[in-house]
C-alpha cells in the first residue's frame, strides 16, 4: 500500500509495530487504517497503557459495578427458577381443583409430577452410588471400615466419595492414600472429573496433591510406601482418612499410626477411617485379622482398641456397569486359579504368591499338650530393638522326629538385658537350661565398649550360639520339615498359642526378585527364628539322657553332643 504524495504515515516509520500479510503489504483494519500487531513492543515492562491513578480508580469501580451486577443477575435468575416452580405448583392446584368432582386420589398427583420430576433428578444427579455394599460402604457409621472382596465392586470410586461429606465445612481435611505416589495417578484423575462438578469452584494444587473447596475444606492424596513414610504426616490431624488397596501395607504399624492422627476441632464433624482391598498382597494377613476374624461380614464390632469396626464384602454383581456384559466377568474368569478366587470370589483364605503354600492350619497347628521331661528342647532368637524379638522353642520328638515348637516370645523395644530376663521368665517351667542359636548380628559391636546382646544373654546364663543365617538353605529346610511324612504327620507342627510364627508361615509372600527367597520386608521375625532353629539340626536324643544329666552342671560348649549334628 503506498501512501499520499508528502505525507508520512506511522507505519512508514515504524513498520515493525504493524502485521504484513505474505506480499509484504500492511494489513488494514475494516475502517482502513492499519492494523497494528499483537502483542507488548520490544522492551515494554508491562502490557497495556499506563493508565493514571484516576483512570484506575475509575476502571476499578466499573470493574466491581459489573461484579455486582453479574450477582445480581444470578438472584435474578434463581427468582425466576423459584417464580416458574410456584407457577408450576399453581398450575398443578389448579388441575387438582378443577378435577376435585371427579374424586382425584394421591396416585392422580403423582403421575402427573413424575416425568418432570424424574427429569429433574436425571439432570441433576452427579453420582449415585450402586445398591448393596457401596451404599452401605458410603453409610455405615462406624468409625473403621473395610469395603473390600472382588475386584470391580466400585471400591475406589466409593473411596473419592466418601470423604466429600464433610466438603461443606470448613475444618473438615481428608487424606487418601496408596502404597506409592504413582498408583495414586488413576485416583486423582478420577477427582479432577468428579469433584468440580461436585463442588464448583474448588482448586487443584498439582504440587500438593491438595483439593482446595470454598467451604475451606481440604481432600488430600499422599502415599505410605514404607513404615517410615508415616513420619512426614506427622503433627497433622485429619477428619477423615481412607487407603486405597490396604492389602498392599505389609504392617498395620502405619495404619494404627495414621490413627492416631484422627481429629477435629468441629463438633459437626464424626472422624472416619475407611479403606477397601482385594484379597491377597503382603499385606493380608493383618488386614484379615484386624476386620475379619472377629466377626461376621456387615457385623458391626469394637475392636482392642475402642474404634467400632465392620467389613463389608465387596462382590462383582453388585457393580452393574461392569456386570452387566459379562465381559469383565469372563477377563476376571481366565485368570490363574489363585489370582480368579481372589479377585473374582474374593476368598481372603487364597494367599497370593505364598512362600508356604503346604502350609495347612489343620496338619501343622496342633493343641498345646505336656511336653515329655526327656525330649530335646532347643530355642531360636531373632533380636530386634526397634522391630519385634522374636523367640521360639522346640522340642524333638523321639518317636518320628517331629519338631514340636511350643512356645513363642513376640515383643519390641526390648535391650539386651530386657530380652534375657523376659527368656528367663518364660523358661521357668522348663526341666533344664534350654540351649538355643542366635542372630549373628545380635554378636555385633556397633561402637560401643559394654557387652554386646549375645554377651548379655550368655551373662544370663543362656547357652547360645551364632546361627546359621544361610537364608536359602533356612528356607528350604523348611520346606522339608512342613513335608507330611508317610505315618500322615508332618516333621513340623506348632501349638495354637503361637499366633505370630501361625500367621507368618501362612502369609508370608516371597521375593518378587528371587523366588527362592522370603520378601524381607514382610513381618518374617518369628520366621526368621525358626529357620535358625531347623538349621542347628536338632535331633532326637536317647529319652533318658536329659534326664540323668539334670542334676550336672557342666560348661557348655557348641561342641556339646546333644545339641545338633
Amino acid at each position: 500500500m503506498s501512501s499520499e504524495k508528502g505525507t508520512t504515515h506511522d507505519w512508514e516509520l515504524f513498520p515493525e509495530k504493524y502485521a504484513t500479510d505474505a506480499s509484504g503489504n500492511f494489513l488494514l483494519k475494516k475502517d482502513g487504517t492499519p492494523r497494528k500487531k499483537s502483542g507488548r513492543a520490544k522492551g515494554s515492562k508491562s502490557r497495556g497503557y499506563n493508565y493514571s491513578s484516576k483512570t484506575k480508580a475509575r476502571m476499578s469501580a466499573e470493574r466491581a459495578v459489573r461484579n455486582k451486577r453479574r450477582r445480581v443477575e444470578t438472584v435474578e435468575a434463581k427468582l425466576r427458577q423459584q417464580k416458574n416452580s410456584l407457577n408450576n405448583s399453581k398450575e398443578l392446584l389448579k388441575k387438582l381443583d378443577n378435577k376435585s368432582n371427579n374424586k382425584i386420589t394421591t396416585t392422580d398427583v403423582i403421575e402427573d409430577s413424575l416425568p418432570r420430576l424424574q427429569k429433574e433428578v436425571k439432570d441433576n444427579v452427579l453420582f449415585k452410588p450402586n445398591d448393596g455394599p457401596q451404599t452401605e460402604f458410603l453409610a455405615a457409621p462406624e468409625i473403621d471400615v473395610l469395603y473390600g472382596g472382588s475386584a470391580g465392586g466400585g471400591k475406589s470410586y466409593a473411596m473419592l466419595v466418601d470423604p466429600l461429606r464433610y466438603a461443606h465445612r470448613a475444618a473438615h481435611r481428608a487424606l487418601i492414600l496408596r502404597r506409592s505416589m504413582p498408583e495414586l495417578r488413576e485416583l486423582i484423575d478420577k477427582s479432577r472429573e468428579l469433584y468440580p462438578q461436585a463442588f464448583p469452584g474448588c482448586k487443584f494444587r498439582e504440587v500438593e496433591k491438595l483439593w482446595n473447596f470454598p467451604s475451606g475444606a481440604k481432600v488430600e492424596f499422599g502415599f505410605l510406601e514404607r513404615d517410615a513414610d508415616v513420619y512426614r504426616y506427622q503433627g497433622q490431624a485429619y477428619s477423615w482418612i481412607g487407603f486405597d488397596e490396604i492389602t498392599h501395607l505389609p504392617t498395620e504399624f502405619s495404619w494404627n499410626y495414621l490413627a492416631s492422627r484422627l481429629r477435629t476441632t468441629d463438633s459437626e464433624i464424626k472422624p472416619y477411617l475407611r479403606c477397601t482391598a482385594n484379597p491377597g498382597g503382603v499385606g493380608a494377613h493383618w488386614v484379615k485379622k484386624r476386620y475379619l476374624n472377629p466377626a461376621p461380614p456387615n457385623e458391626s464390632f469394637e475392636g482392642a482398641d475402642g474404634l467400632t469396626r465392620k467389613f463389608i464384602p465387596a462382590r462383582l454383581e453388585d457393580n452393574p456397569y461392569l456386570a452387566k456384559d459379562g465381559r469383565y466377568q469372563q477377563m476376571l474368569e481366565a485368570l490363574p486359579d489363585v489370582q480368579r478366587k481372589q479377585l473374582l470370589e474374593g476368598n481372603w483364605d487364597i494367599t497370593e504368591g505364598a512362600a508356604f503354600t503346604e502350609f495347612d492350619l489343620n496338619k501343622h497347628v496342633v493343641q498345646p499338650f505336656d511336653i515329655p521331661i526327656g525330649w530335646e528342647r532347643i530355642k531360636g532368637i531373632d533380636y530386634g530393638y526397634a522391630s519385634e524379638s522374636a523367640c521360639v522353642w522346640g522340642a524333638v520328638d523321639p518317636t518320628d522326629r517331629t519338631l514340636i515348637i511350643y512356645r513363642e516370645l513376640y515383643r519390641k523395644n526390648l535391650t539386651g538385658v530386657d530380652l534375657a530376663n523376659v527368656i528367663t521368665q518364660m523358661e521357668v517351667q522348663d526341666p533344664y537350661s534350654v540351649q538355643g542359636v542366635l542372630d549373628t548380628s545380635a554378636w555385633a559391636r556397633t561402637g560401643t565398649t559394654g557387652p554386646t546382646v549375645g554377651e548379655t544373654l550368655q551373662r544370663a546364663g543362656h547357652k547360645l550360639r551364632r546361627a546359621d543365617k544361610n537364608r536359602i538353605q533356612g528356607k528350604i529346610q523348611i520346606h522339608e520339615y512342613l513335608r507330611v511324612q508317610q505315618s500322615g504327620r508332618p516333621r513340623l507342627q506348632i501349638f495354637n498359642t503361637c499366633p505370630n510364627l501361625i500367621r507368618e508361615l501362612q502369609g508370608l509372600p516371597l521375593d518378587k526378585n528371587n523366588s527362592e527367597d522370603v520378601d524381607t520386608h514382610a513381618p518374617d521375625h518369628a520366621y526368621d527364628a525358626l529357620r535358625y532353629l531347623i538349621m542347628s539340626r536338632p535331633r532326637a536324643t536317647d529319652p533318658f539322657s536329659q534326664i540323668r544329666n539334670l542334676h550336672l552342671q557342666q560348661a557348655y560348649t557348641p561342641s556339646d553332643s546333644t545339641f545338633g549334628y
